[in-house]
């Protein structure tokens, strides 16, 4: 039976800028260069980490780090802590620092802060890339938390600042300060989500209304995936998400539905592509 799908892919999915500029600068070098390590997985999308392994990037971690002398060494766009930096100079490594403009800006305000004694939270994931980077610059004595529930057994003082993890639903964070703010502290919050992620949701909510079923295509490491499919569920029920071709399923899908395509600020473009193709073979 031929299923004749009408196949979109959304013009806003893709990368961000932070990711391109990391990506970027690691295939300019490896252009030059057989190879180049790079210090965890450089975009949170295992099939794009294939690509880049294929052109010569090796992914370490911390441990692998400290064994590697006078090497070239790419920070990704989450950024590094600050003993990342002192490692680099102590082993004589060369750093390719491709952190995003926005973390580091981030990385700035929250070490700024520390440095003027104030009590730090970090609404974030444990262990994301990111939020162990911004935690570094207090030399881990921020409180990171997921969920205003973890706050529960926590004695906190009655002033602190609060920022968050760049990649954040930003209707969560406004949720978290109105309940801290409701409990009676007093909340010096920042808003320091980025705005390309926070945008698409609303450029999200528009484009699956538009369609029968919905394709959303991301890594399952990628915190923005999570938070953008809640978007696309929220607003078109017959939303699916996958990471790579294998997880399609043609069981989805009706004749002559209309189907649309998206994606995490961390999927490729070739990806979603790959993803149509394939659709409009059924």
């Amino acid at each position: 039976m031929e299923y004749n799908l009408a196949v979109s892919i959304d013009k806003a999915s893709g990368f961000c800028f932070g990711v391109v500029y990391a990506i970027d600068m690691a295939e300019d070098i490896l252009d030059q260069e057989p190879y180049l390590y790079c210090l965890g997985d450089i975009v949170h999308n295992d099939e794009e980490v294939k690509r880049l392994t294929k052109k010569g990037l090796r992914i370490i971690d911390h441990d692998d780090l400290c064994l590697l002398q006078g090497e070239k060494v790419l920070i990704r766009a989450h950024g590094e802590a600050p003993s990342t930096y002192e490692l680099a100079l102590k082993n004589g490594l060369t750093l390719i620092d491709a952190s995003c403009p926005v973390v580091l800006k981030l990385q700035n305000r929250i070490k700024t802060s520390y440095d003027e004694n104030e009590q730090i939270l970090i609404f974030g994931k444990h262990g994301h890339a990111e939020v162990i980077g911004l935690q570094g610059q207090t030399n881990g004595n921020a409180i990171v938390f997921q969920d205003i529930a973890e706050l529960d057994n926590i004695e906190l003082p009655s002033r602190f600042t609060l920022y968050s993890q760049t990649t954040k639903s930003t209707d969560k964070f406004y949720a978290i300060k109105d309940e801290l703010l409701r409990r009676g502290y007093d909340v010096n919050a920042n808003d320091t989500i980025c705005r390309q992620v926070s945008n698409r949701y609303s450029d999200l909510e528009k484009f699956v209304q538009h369609y029968d079923k919905i394709v959303f295509v991301s890594g399952k490491k990628s915190s923005n995936g999570k938070v953008l499919f809640d978007v696309c569920k929220k607003f078109n029920p017959a939303s699916y998400f996958i990471s790579n071709l294998e997880d399609l399923d043609k069981s989805w899908f009706k004749p002559n539905d209309k189907v649309g395509i998206c994606g995490a600020t961390s999927t490729p473009m070739w990806l979603m592509e790959q993803v149509k193709a394939q659709l409009q073979e059924y």
